[in-house]
């Protein structure tokens, strides 16, 4: 059972419908925005060389408020176990990682840029349901071409592979091709028509193969961006679904029953 002061705490820290959780939370973003600042200020040399000692001090300072915000957000969840193991949960604990790393690991630092992921909640602070709603949309679609994309690159990753031993077979060592995993690397380069140009064939039959992977390299970008798109306008058809009563958004095309008047739904009624 929570007490007064948990219930007052939660109602600040977590919600934003009220001035004071409007407040924290903007002071939050505000406070996240200037350790990312100071985080990249630091990968600066000439910046670092002069003002180390702050930027120390800035990033220890930080690293404590984001430290007692997460044990406020503990204490005053009704489920703690739920809040820590959940999406902000963890995001929140890895902003909070990399400082105390930092100590033991050079470098360790820079990974606090991970509290650039803590600026989603501008979405639910500033009311922004329009970003919500699309968010969710690809979401949608991201999850409904997880499979396709898999059996895509399963498929790729196979053909660059017989390629690039192929490759390692026809040029070896002399065109820089020194091992299979060198070859297989050139072939990740030139099938997705980045070209370093690092290692290149020199052979007549080593080149056409590396033409060959080009034209093939042109032909499969699209495919993902096919998959998604295709994802992506059936995700918004579905989104675009409303309750004959009361013309609230359906969201599953398996739902039954609509969530806000319980209406039994018939597809033949759905926009």
């Amino acid at each position: 059972m929570q007490s007064a002061r948990q219930k007052t705490l939660h109602r600040i820290i977590f919600r934003s419908d009220t001035r004071a959780g409007k407040l924290f939370d903007l002071l939050l973003l505000i406070v996240i925005l200037l350790s990312i600042f100071s985080v990249c200020m630091e990968s600066v040399a000439s910046f670092r060389a002069r003002y180390a000692a702050v930027i120390h001090v800035a990033e220890a300072i930080f690293t404590l408020l984001f430290t007692i915000e997460y044990g406020l957000r503990v204490y005053s969840s009704p489920r703690p176990s739920r809040y820590i193991f959940s999406f902000y949960g963890l995001i929140d604990l890895l902003a909070i990682i990399p400082g105390y790393l930092s100590i033991f690991i050079s470098g360790g630092q820079y990974l606090i840029v991970i509290r650039a992921i803590r600026l989603l909640r501008v979405f639910r602070i500033l009311k922004l349901s329009r970003f919500t709603y699309e968010g969710n949309i690809l979401k949608t679609a991201l999850k409904a071409s997880l499979y396709k994309i898999s059996v895509f690159l399963t498929s790729v990753v196979t053909l660059v592979t017989i390629i690039g031993t192929l490759m390692y077979i026809i040029e070896g060592d002399k065109s820089g091709f020194t091992s299979i995993p060198i070859s297989i690397y050139w072939a990740v380069v030139t099938i997705t028509t980045v070209g370093y140009g690092d290692i290149s064939p020199h052979s007549p039959l080593g080149q056409l193969l590396a033409s060959i992977l080009m034209i093939i390299g042109y032909g499969i970008i699209a495919v993902p961006t096919g998959i998604v798109s295709v994802e992506m306008a059936r995700a918004t058809e579905d989104a675009k679904r409303k309750c004959p009563r009361c013309n609230a958004t359906i969201h599953s095309a398996s739902d039954n029953f609509c969530a806000h008047c319980g209406t039994t739904l018939d597809t033949k009624f759905l926009e």
